[in-house]
This record gives structure tokens, C-alpha cells and sequence, in this order.
């Protein structure tokens, strides 16, 4: 009887054991993704495209015609204060208010991301609620950023090829001014100067005299003289060499719109930049004291020549157009293809902004002045109150691919992979670094070994409870 009582507390206790196992065991499931060799999810933190959002505004209406001055001359002859051969200025259109709001305080990554607008047609601006939309302009072209950010505030056909003129100089500047020594000399040819086109704006450059480098590039940012470019140029290792330079310069920091024939910025088939490439040499150029220096020097002697004046009438206060106050340059530039151009770097209470402005359609001479002065008042007004919708900053590099998963190799050593992991300590394939966080299979192993040995332990008791069964015939003994 007592051996009867053992076998069946042994017994319920291992079905118990096995029962309780069997409802603890895990469930079947997929394993998760995992995000260390997974090329789908292998980035997590990289930006989203935020939406776009706009709700168009109101209309821009054409300023009145300016009564011709005497621009500064870069190209072939054209008619000042006539509108250009785009024609009267389209109408333009910013999202601002609720509709901007929306999308609140872009951070640095999002602004980075949403290159995609600027390429967009018309007028591109998120001003928070109670801040103004930014002033209607009749410039083909107009860009308006915060020079030390690279955050774009607000444009207007930012990416539009168009003519730059002599603003094409800031590109020549930040190309060749780490080339040349400040005090170096260099004697001018004939052949120098023979290939000035007719019509450019010179410094005065004489054949056979010595100029040193600083009076060359301060004929340059003063008087726009493209026979300055052109000795420069030959300093440089040649036009077509600082040609090729340019193009590489531009290229690197992400300016994608420029195409350079002459170094100069004077007329010449395929020549085209933006307001958005011309803002990132500005910026570039701002980043070099030697740059910011030139840029903003008012008046200076030339040798042979006198005294200079800047041609940018927004630094000197020249031909009745008032000064800006915080100016630091950058360049202007006129050609008869181009219209009147111009970048524009201010700097107030610890803050520099720039505004690119190309071809406006009406105002004469000095509107190319007043519609920069605008979109500096604006930025400066604005403040922080605006959510950027671009930047200058160049794209980052592209994110390299990761390796394809594939099977294990059938042998060891068979693959180069292989290789590398077993002579790499800790080194280890994409199909390891899956496998290590796949639950599905070896998750049962502890589990079904307990089952196992419970199922046999049962068995064995219930033999034990057979063999100790009465034989018929005989007496049960009692003690």
C-alpha cells in the first residue's frame, strides 16, 4: 500500500512538472529585425523628408521704371533700367502663417533634408505667426540666409541659371586667393591684357609695370577690373587652369548650378550660376579674413591710377544710394545679359546675413540696391521668427551600402569573407550577427530536455508500480 500511495504522488507530480512546462515554453513567433545587419532599418537616425506645406499669398505687384544711370560695365553694351528679356516680373507666393506654422521650429537635420524646395518654382518662406512675409521683389532671382548657419530664410527661384556678372569674381576670389602670397609681385604681358573683352570694367592695369598681389585683388573687389583677374589668372597658372579650378570649387561645395567660361564673370555662351551658388561663395568667402577684408574696403589707392572707389553703391553711398548700415561687401556685378546683380553681406548684433539678388525687372540702375536693402531689413527683422527652408550648407556624403546577407559558405575558408572574419578577432559575418537574436529554435532546447526527462521518469514509476503489484495467490504481509 505504501509503495501504491509513492508511485501515485510521483506520478501526478511528474505529469504536474511536465503540464507546467509545456504552458511556459515560448511561442513560435518571427524574430525581430535586427537593426545592426538589416540594410533596411540599418540607419535608424537618419532624417525624414518633412512635408511641404504653403498656402499661397498674395500677389507681388512690378515697382515703377527707374530713370537710367551709368552702371558699372562688365560685358556688352545693354540699356539700363529697361526690363530684362524674361520679360515683367510672375507672381509670387510664400507660405507663411498658420500654414507654415504648422510645421513649428525646423531642426538642422530637416533643413538639410529639404533641398528639395528650393528647386521648386516661386517664393519660398516660413515666417512664424505675427512675422511678416518677406517683401515682394521684382528680381528674377533673390536669396536671403544667415551667413554663419547657412540656413536659407527665404528665396525666390533660388536655383534659376542665370547670368551672374561680376558676382562671378566671389567664386575667382575664394578659388585663387589661398594660391597667391599677399606681397608677391607679378610684371603684366601684352598677352595679359590683349583678351579683355570690349566693354569690361578695368583697374588700370598697365603692360610691363609690377603689381603686388594685394593692389591686384583690391582692383578686383574695388573697380571690378577684369584685367586684374586676368594677371591674377596668369599667377594662377593660367585662364584655363583657374577655369578648371573654379569648376572644381564649385563642384566641392555643392554649387551644382554654375557653369564657368570666364573667370571674370563677362558674357560668354553656357556661363550661368543662381542666387543660391552665388550665396555659398559669399559664405565661403566670408569664412577668409583676406576675403572680408577686400570685400568691404570702401576706397583705396591703385598704383598708377589714384585713388579707387568700391562700384558696390550699398558699401560707398555712391550715385545717391544710401549706405547700409553693417555692411561687409560681398560684390555687385552689370553685364547686358545678366542685368544688374548682387551679393550683399550685412552684420548686426552678432549676426551676418546675406542676400543674393539677380536681374531686377524694374527700378533702374540702383533697384538691384534697394531690393537687397529690403530682404537685409527683413532678415534682420524677422530674426529667429522664421523656420528656414533650406540650407547653404553642401550635402552630406552619401551613406556607403551595406554588405548583401547571404548564406553561410559551405566549407570553412571558401570565402573571402570567411577569411577576414577567422583573421579578425571577434570579427564575425553578416549571417552570425542575424542569427545571434533569431529566437525561434534554440529557445526550446532547456525546455524539451525537462519534458523528456520528466515523460521517462514517469515510465519508470510506473514499472515499478507493476512489479509491485500482488501475485495472485498470495497474502499481502502486514507489519
Amino acid at each position: 500500500m505504501i509503495i501504491r500511495s509513492v508511485t501515485r504522488s510521483a506520478l501526478s507530480g511528474t505529469v504536474a512538472l511536465a503540464i507546467g512546462l509545456l504552458v511556459l515554453l515560448p511561442s513560435s513567433r518571427p524574430a525581430a529585425a535586427d537593426s545592426r545587419s538589416d540594410p533596411a532599418v540599418r540607419a535608424p537616425g537618419l532624417p525624414r523628408v518633412p512635408a511641404v506645406a504653403g498656402t499661397p499669398g498674395v500677389h507681388g505687384s512690378a515697382g515703377s521704371p527707374g530713370t537710367p544711370g551709368t552702371p558699372e560695365k562688365n560685358g556688352k553694351t545693354g540699356t539700363p533700367g529697361k526690363p530684362g528679356p524674361h520679360g515683367s516680373p510672375r507672381p509670387v507666393s510664400a507660405a507663411h502663417g498658420p500654414a507654415a506654422a504648422a510645421h513649428g521650429p525646423a531642426s538642422a537635420p530637416e533643413a538639410d533634408m529639404d533641398r528639395a524646395l528650393l528647386y521648386r518654382p516661386g517664393t519660398h518662406a516660413r515666417p512664424k505667426p505675427g512675422t511678416p512675409a518677406p517683401p515682394e521683389l521684382s528680381a528674377l532671382s533673390w536669396l536671403v540666409a544667415d551667413a554663419r548657419t547657412g540656413e536659407v530664410l527665404a528665396a525666390r527661384e533660388a536655383h534659376l541659371k542665370l547670368p551672374p556678372a561680376s558676382t562671378l569674381k566671389t567664386l575667382f576670389a575664394i578659388t585663387a586667393l589661398p594660391r597667391l602670397a599677399e606681397h608677391s609681385k607679378h610684371t603684366v604681358t601684352e598677352e595679359e591684357l590683349d583678351d579683355i573683352g570690349p566693354g569690361s570694367s578695368t583697374v588700370g592695369i598697365v603692360e610691363g609695370e609690377s603689381y603686388e598681389v594685394a593692389d591686384l585683388w583690391r582692383g578686383v573687389f574695388l573697380s571690378s577690373g577684369n584685367d586684374a583677374v586676368r594677371a591674377l589668372s596668369k599667377m594662377n597658372g593660367g585662364w584655363d587652369s583657374t577655369v578648371s579650378q573654379m569648376r572644381k570649387k564649385a563642384k566641392q561645395l555643392g554649387a551644382l548650378d554654375t557653369h564657368v567660361v570666364s573667370p571674370d564673370g563677362y558674357d560668354a555662351p553656357g556661363q550661368v550660376s543662381s542666387a543660391y551658388d552665388l550665396s555659398v561663395f559669399a559664405r565661403a568667402g566670408l569664412a577668409s579674413p583676406e576675403f572680408v577684408r577686400y570685400s568691404s574696403t570702401v576706397d583705396a589707392e591703385f598704383p598708377g591710377e589714384g585713388g579707387i572707389v568700391n562700384t558696390n553703391r550699398l558699401l560707398s553711398g555712391e550715385d545717391g544710394v544710401e549706405p547700409y548700415r553693417g555692411l561687409i561687401g560681398v560684390k555687385n556685378g552689370f553685364t547686358s545679359d545678366a542685368g544688374y546683380t548682387l551679393i550683399a553681406a550685412a552684420k548686426r548684433g552678432g549676426r551676418t546675413l546675406l542676400a543674393t539678388v539677380m536681374n531686377p525687372q524694374w527700378g533702374g540702375v540702383h533697384a538691384v540696391y534697394e531690393e537687397a536693402r529690403e530682404l537685409l531689413d527683413w532678415g534682420f527683422t524677422a530674426g529667429k521668427r522664421v523656420v528656414p527652408v533650406g540650407t547653404l550648407k553642401p550635402p552630406p556624403p552619401p551613406v556607403p551600402p551595406m554588405p548583401p546577407t547571404s548564406p553561410a559558405p559551405a566549407g570553412p575558408g571558401s570565402s573571402p569573407m570567411a577569411k577576414v572574419a577567422g583573421a579578425a578577432p571577434g570579427a564575425r559575418s553578416v549571417t552570425v550577427a542575424r542569427a545571434e537574436h533569431n529566437d525561434s529554435g534554440s529557445g526550446f532546447l532547456v525546455p524539451a530536455a525537462f519534458v523528456s526527462s520528466a515523460c521517462l521518469a514517469a515510465v519508470g514509476l510506473f514499472v515499478v508500480r507493476r512489479s509491485g503489484r500482488r501475485r495472485p495467490g498470495e497474502e499481502e504481509i502486514i507489519h
